[in-house]
């Protein structure tokens, strides 16, 4: 047992980890629900989605595996502002919220939020399962809208906390609003019912886990936990050197931006005297006209991301850690806290990347055990939303696919996660099934495949690029829709590490020409016409002359890189057998070495 003196009381380890896990079993009960109920492919297929559970001090207590761009921080501002729109909360009500103005992280994100009420109507926690969506009534079949210069040519439906069930009962109006305006409303509908099943389904566990142990029990737990958390933030601060860095990431020209892009910069500051780190976003640009802004979830997100990918990893994830963690934003910021009628269509991805790399960049600054490289950009045509009308069912289609992932960085110690699909999701979100792909949309995957020599080079090498090409069907001309980065400003190393290699994207006519397609686009194919999507390759870690040669070996054998690309980057040069030749490979380093 250890010793909680602000409670005058003993601290049960074990109890602590049972109801840890309780808690744990309680949010992958939700996510198994909507996994296994939800209708739309980003949900059963790509896992686009989280639950969680949320204290009634609007603290973020178990997530399980949840995305982290969904959870960090989020859900306790959407806790607070369901509470601060309905001050009597009680058992039965359900709210929908995607408002990012009052806490989600973008209009795409549908959230069910219930609150656990106990049998003498005092609220005790909150459940909460959020779930992306492909149409939510956007101006045009996409959720992302780059270009949007506010939230009104965005076109969303917005809902800041609005109640949706009361006594276990659906409010019909808001339900009806949902079937009019969604292009998929049967899809829609079918994802509704998975997340309120999800919340419900977390709701009844919260009960029973307090009928067992009771709600004292619990709030004893909360507090335990969360001090827990923070000692362990404190220890992981302090093997941190005290110090100060800054890092800029360049987010890639769309319209209503400037031509050079958002260059945002971070400012890391350690203390580890004190057991705290900084993190200063406020001197970067005004919001822009156009749909990259961040909500302020997902600016608090994206920081709290970079620095838990830096740090070690054992450290848990939930309030008690947060508050070792000062996070500077100001309002009206393009990676701060946002005005209505700002568009934030793309909030989870593009620029909330741009802050978490430069916060593992800054990090890899104090020393070589920390921090990472910069993971690749997102969000390529491999990775778009695709809609049209289907002539095999004579219907609308409106979803995202994940054909072609973005890749991760190096960092210390290991090579980086090839299908990341950007540093926000974490890998959580899984690449499409090109059969059921091919099953449920009237579309064709011609090719999916790795492309060798795009790797960041490094001591510990980034993810490679990834590459799809497909297309529509006879007599279905289908839309793409994608918000493309690191078309030019590619994924950085850290600690002398290469560059990822370039996103690209083009159109292959009838006639088999390619075409350069803007980075931003709705991209319309016809019959015949295919789409070729390259994502970004992932920034290295260490230079790439430090690499254990066995590695760049074996690399080159399993088809990642070249023979060239060995011994011009790496300095390894391999005899006519494949087996590293040690003399050749000293010279060659030394060569490069002085180059």
């Amino acid at each position: 047992m250890a010793s909680d003196s602000r409670a005058g009381r003993q601290r049960d380890g074990v109890r602590l980890a049972i109801l840890t896990n309780r808690f744990e079993a309680i949010a992958r009960r939700m996510a198994n629900t909507l996994m296994r109920t939800g209708r739309s492919g980003v949900l059963n297929s790509a896992h686009d989605f989280s639950c969680c559970v949320i204290t009634a001090g609007d603290e973020l207590l178990a997530t399980a595996e949840s995305l982290p761009i969904h959870v960090l921080s989020g859900p306790d501002l959407m806790a607070k502002s369901m509470k601060a729109f309905h001050p009597v909360l009680k058992r039965g009500d359900a709210f929908l919220h995607n408002s990012p103005y009052h806490g989600c992280s973008h209009p795409a994100d549908h959230t069910i939020l219930v609150p656990v009420i106990d049998d003498d109507g005092v609220h005790r926690f909150t459940v909460l399962a959020k779930a992306h969506q492909a149409d939510i009534g956007n101006s045009i079949p996409t959720t992302y809208v780059g270009y949007a210069r506010d939230v009104y040519e965005e076109g969303a439906l917005i809902f800041p906390a609005v109640q949706v069930q009361r006594d276990n009962q659906n409010i019909e109006d808001v339900i009806r609003m949902c079937l009019m305006r969604i292009r998929v409303p049967e899809q829609w509908w079918g994802d509704y019912l998975a997340m309120l099943g999800a919340a419900r389904i977390g709701e009844r566990e919260v009960m029973a886990l307090a009928r067992e142990v009771g709600w004292d029990a619990l709030a004893d737990y909360t507090r335990d936990w969360f001090d827990y958390s923070e000692n362990r933030m404190v220890e992981a601060i302090r093997r941190l050197p005290a110090g100060r860095a800054a890092k800029t990431s360049t987010h890639d020209h769309v319209p209503g931006t400037p031509e050079g892009g958002i260059a945002v910069k971070v400012t890391v500051a350690v203390d580890p005297e004190a057991g705290f780190i900084t993190i200063d976003l406020r001197d970067n640009p005004d919001c822009y006209p156009c749909g990259l802004n961040l909500s302020e979830a997902c600016a608090r997100t994206a920081a709290m991301i970079g620095l838990f990918n830096s740090i070690d990893h054992a450290v848990p994830k939930n309030a008690g850690a947060f508050r070792r963690v000062k996070l500077l934003l100001r309002e009206g910021c393009v990676v701060g806290i946002p005005r209505h009628p700002t568009s934030c269509s793309v909030a989870t991805t593009n620029v909330a990347d741009r802050v978490s790399n430069p916060v593992q960049c800054a990090l890899a600054e104090f020393g070589e055990h920390f921090g990472m490289a910069e993971c690749g950009a997102i969000i390529p045509p491999g990775s778009a939303v695709i809609s049209g009308h289907d002539p095999r069912t004579g219907r609308p289609f409106v979803n995202q696919i994940i054909v072609a992932l973005t890749g991760g960085a190096g960092a210390p110690g290991q090579d980086a996660w090839q299908t990341i699909c950007h540093v926000g999701n974490a890998g959580l979100c899984l690449l499409d099934n090109i059969e059921l792909d091919e099953l449920h949309h009237p579309m064709v995957v011609h090719s999916r495949r790795i492309v060798p020599d795009t790797e960041g080079p490094g001591r510990y090498r980034g993810a490679s690029s990834a590459f799809a090409e497909f297309g529509p069907i006879d007599g279905c001309a289908m839309t793409v829709a994608y918000v493309s980065d690191g078309t030019t400003n590619r994924a950085k190393g850290a600690r002398g590490g290469g560059l990822g290699a370039a996103a690209r994207q083009y159109r292959r006519s009838r006639n088999g020409a390619l075409v350069d397609v803007p980075n931003c686009a709705q991209l319309v194919l016809e019959p015949g016409e295919t789409v070729l999507s390259y994502s970004t390759g992932g920034g290295g870690y260490g230079r790439p002359t430090e690499r254990d040669p066995e590695r760049v070996r074996r690399d080159v054998a399993e088809g990642w890189i070249s023979r060239e690309r060995a011994a011009d980057v790496y300095g390894v040069v391999l005899d006519a057998s494949g087996v590293v030749d040690p003399a050749a490979t000293a010279a060659r380093r030394k060569v490069l070495a002085a180059a």
